[in-house]
């Protein structure tokens, strides 16, 4: 099922037909096609290039015939111009082949010669080529050639790591499934440089150096050079070997990269490897975005480490929302049940809906269905589906006065849809997602406030967040925990304000108690000291938490004990860690892996309330 993108400007509002409609059959593209689709105009372009110079002699040799020979000759040149396109067309398949096995190097493999000859061939740079469009580039593949040619043909391949791929993921030798690994004795070497200190990298460097020490016990020297099962700890995905680099492997590199750096090194053993592999198919998977172009351009295949990310694309990542289509009454309709039950001191309307669409939505999934024709809208979330029957539930209008939370109110649809979650005592894990300006921070502030001072629910509020400065750090903090922490929580001292200030009643002396009240049910707290906690009836907020790995979401939300909620803030546009992308990050990680569980909820914020300032910088800037 299609999801809603998350919007460029924060300041509009997602109309209804930019969400998702739910559909029961679901079309997915072939990747092949947009290839073909990208291939087909480098076909014709030699071909024009080599049309024209054929004409061209025909309309230099006669200079003196004046404007009306020149025009004719240009309307004999374009009404000729996709004929011999045709036929250039149909010919350069049979040159391209001809010429191949001129270019092929004599140790390339058979299945893998199309790759090395297209690579040797040198393109000329033309300073009139065209501009590429300003989009984004859905079709381009991630994988190198090599490696989705081996796809196609089911060959296993032998993969050479880079140090940094092991210091990201110290996993990473148990995650290519039945594919060999390499390991050269610069990677070993880099890894022995890295691995003193406290930092976490220092930390994953021991942990591969622990894990390598275990994979070479009790093996023979002779069983080295043969490879070393990767299941040999109880990794059963991990069917493939990994190999040492046990002798000096040179190969020839151009003469301006210098011989002694270690990327250098790296890839002349990846270039010596695929001379000496005949039949095999050998990639370099690093994390340097430098290491990868500098292969490329030599013509090594080299890939990116991709089990760390969530999703390849983000504009996927599920929005925790979805449109309903204009005739789901009337095709759901037939064996409608409706009730009303008394949940949590309120009221609420239970539909019993079945139909084709229900099996492409998930527990806890807010739908809402707004007619063109002026009938009222209708606002619901999903409870429970079995098969292609779902229970539906309507939701409290929090955007009316008479239902403010703290005195904050819904301003838009996404706003009221996270409000159900954060006031619902059944959802434990929410996740909020959005712009700046979306209102994330408030929303969770005045939910919190009210279920800690007003309900009693929890007892009370913990703040935590990523210490990851925008710019230059400014050194130590002075003070105790609380004291440290507190310049990082300017946002929630904003937001605080603006909770206080709805409190006109009381007077100046009023708001100053209950500003002391509020302040003595929040602590701030550090990541650092979250390790074995375990926080009861409390109501947890992690704000920017598209800065924390995956690893560190794991940590904060096993601290959860009875009767604890865990919010999740963030907008993963503005990750701060250098280490981190959209797709890997742990913001990114838990919205993928809660989807659907029954006690969690997800909202992606749409439309910015900051102000119409922010709302026009986001615009323009």
């Amino acid at each position: 099922m299609p999801l809603p993108k998350i919007p460029s400007q924060p300041a509009t509002i997602l109309l209804a037909k930019d969400y998702p409609k739910a559909s029961g059959t679901h079309a997915i593209a072939p990747l092949a096609a947009p290839a073909e689709k990208v291939a087909a105009p480098k076909k014709a372009a030699p071909a024009k290039a080599k049309a024209a110079p054929a004409k061209a002699p025909a309309t230099v040799k006669a200079p003196a015939a004046g404007k009306a020979a020149k025009g004719s000759a240009v309307a004999a040149v374009l009404k000729a111009a996709p004929a011999v396109l045709k036929a250039a067309a149909a010919a350069q398949p049979a040159v391209k082949s001809a010429a191949a096995p001129a270019v092929e190097p004599a140790k390339t493999p058979a299945k893998a010669k199309a790759a090395p000859a297209a690579r040797s061939k040198v393109t000329p740079i033309s300073a009139k080529a065209p501009h590429p469009a300003k989009h984004k580039p859905v079709e381009v593949p991630l994988k190198s050639s090599t490696s989705r040619h081996a796809d196609q043909t089911g060959a296993t391949k032998l993969f050479v790591l880079d140090t940094n791929v092991l210091m990201h993921d110290p996993t990473s030798l148990f995650r290519f499934e039945e594919h060999d690994v390499y390991l050269p004795m610069m990677t070993l070497e880099e890894l022995d440089n890295h691995k003193k200190g406290m930092t976490e990298v220092a930390r994953n460097a021991r942990q591969v150096s622990r894990t390598l020490d275990a994979l070479m016990s009790n093996t023979d020297d002779d069983a080295i050079d043969q490879g070393i099962p990767l299941s040999k700890l109880g990794n059963k995905d991990a069917k493939g070997r990994l190999y040492f680099q046990t002798r000096i492997q040179s190969a020839d590199l151009p003469l301006g990269l210098p011989v002694g750096k270690a990327d250098n090194q790296i890839l002349s053993v990846v270039r010596s490897l695929e001379a000496e592999q005949d039949g095999r198919h050998v990639v370099l998977v690093s994390k340097d975005i430098n290491m990868r172009i500098k292969a490329r351009a030599l013509g090594l295949p080299a890939e990116d480490y991709f089990n760390d990310h969530v999703l390849e694309d983000t504009d996927l990542l599920y929005s925790g929302i979805v449109q309903l289509p204009d005739d789901f009454w009337s095709k759901h309709g037939k064996d409608l049940e409706s009730w009303q039950e008394n949940k949590n001191g309120q009221s609420a309307t239970f539909y019993r809906v079945t139909g084709p669409f229900i099996p492409s939505l998930l527990v806890n999934q807010f739908v809402f269905l707004e007619p063109k024709n002026g009938e009222a809208p209708f606002y619901g979330q999903v409870k429970q589906i079995n098969g292609k029957t779902a229970v539906l539930q309507t939701l409290r209008d929090y955007s009316h006065n008479k239902n403010s939370v703290w005195g904050v109110t819904a301003r838009n649809r996404e706003q009221n849809f996270a409000l159900n979650l954060l006031m619902n005592p059944e959802c434990d894990f929410v996740t909020l997602l959005g712009q700046a300006g979306t209102g994330k921070t408030l929303l969770a502030l005045a939910a919190g406030l009210a279920q800690v001072l007003e309900t009693k629910l929890y007892n009370e509020i913990i703040v935590t967040r990523v210490t990851v400065p925008v710019g230059e750090d400014i050194g130590f903090l002075p003070g105790t925990e609380e004291e440290k922490m507190s310049p990082w929580m300017g946002a929630f001292d904003d937001n605080l304000e603006v909770l206080n200030k709805s409190d006109s009643d009381g007077g100046e002396w009023g708001r100053a108690a209950t500003q002391d009240l509020i302040r003595s049910r929040i602590k701030i707290k550090s990541l650092n000291f979250m390790r074995g906690r375990t926080f009861v009836n409390k109501f947890l907020i992690i704000d920017e938490a598209q800065n924390l790995t995956p690893k560190q979401v794991k940590t904060l939300v096993t601290r959860a004990g009875p009767g604890t909620k865990i919010l999740c803030l963030g907008n993963i546009a503005q990750i701060d860690t250098p280490y981190l992308t959209e797709g890997s990050s742990g913001l990114t990680y838990v919205v993928d892996r809660f989807k659907g569980w029954s006690h969690s909820g997800h909202v992606t914020l749409a439309r910015g309330e900051r102000s119409r300032l922010a709302d026009h910088a986001s615009d323009v800037l």
